[in-house]
């Protein structure tokens, strides 16, 4: 079976502004069944920012499950009728074999109308090693100097990765640079943990690349598209609580 998962991501507009893994969907996407549970971030951000359930999934204990993709997520990609369809495509470094699972786990997405977020499962080999995808995140965030730097990247450019202690959020990050030290940007906030592990292993073994760069005037949040691959031992990723489902398998 072709299974692939990906997770939503809830923002509080509240005072926090905070993150919260709130929902994992479950894909074959060879037989077309689909499934969506809430997880434990889900009733985390219940408790501290009054997480507000979503309408197609209204009990936070609820197992849904469907032979079409939710509308929740079928709205979060674009489908292959719109005349820009295949630029969309070559801007998530995808091609029409791909299906809107990966989609998602590329683009996020992210729609302007409302406050959640999609991100991939990071999938582990049997011998530790992994390879994920992502874009660049807060590149608005950068030094003016970085900024520029970003104009002039280019696919295949070697990228490093260094863990931040300091972010002003008060959250684990991982840092994006290019080879002449200029910070770029980070990667996404719920991979972070995850990351940060792997570059704990042997220096060398935890590599970054550009994919793609997508021109302006397209959103800074879709411009970088980077690659990570490198190697978490014995750690399964995402298995915290936030995590897990409140519907167990």
């Amino acid at each position: 079976m072709a299974e692939k998962t990906v997770f939503l991501a809830w923002q509080d507009k509240g005072v926090s502004r905070e993150w919260f893994p709130i929902g994992r969907l479950d894909a074959d996407v060879e037989s077309e069944k689909y499934r969506f549970r809430y997880i434990g971030g889900a009733k985390r951000a219940e408790r501290e920012a009054k997480f507000p359930l979503l309408v197609a999934f209204p009990r936070l204990e609820g197992d849904y499950k469907s032979s079409n993709l939710f509308s929740t997520f079928s709205n979060r990609v674009m489908w292959p009728s719109r005349p820009d369809f295949k630029d969309y495509l070559n801007s998530l470094a995808l091609t029409e074999d791909n299906d809107p699972m990966d989609m998602m786990a590329v683009s996020g997405g992210r729609r302007v109308t409302d406050s959640y977020e999609v991100f991939p499962k990071i999938v582990k080999k049997d011998d530790g090693s992994f390879v994920c995808r992502f874009f660049l995140h807060g590149g608005k965030r950068v030094s003016p100097a970085a900024q520029e730097r970003l104009d002039f990247l280019s696919a295949d450019e070697e990228l490093y990765l260094a863990l931040e202690l300091t972010n002003p959020l008060g959250e684990l990050a991982v840092q994006i640079q290019t080879t002449d030290y200029h910070m770029i940007g980070w990667s996404p906030r719920y991979m972070a943990r995850d990351l940060a592990l792997a570059l704990a292993q042997p220096p060398g073994s935890c590599r970054a690349r550009v994919v793609r760069v997508n021109l302006r005037p397209v959103p800074s949040e879709e411009r970088v598209l980077v690659e990570m691959s490198g190697n978490l031992g014995s750690h399964e990723p995402m298995s915290g609580p936030d995590f897990q489902p409140l519907v167990p398998d």
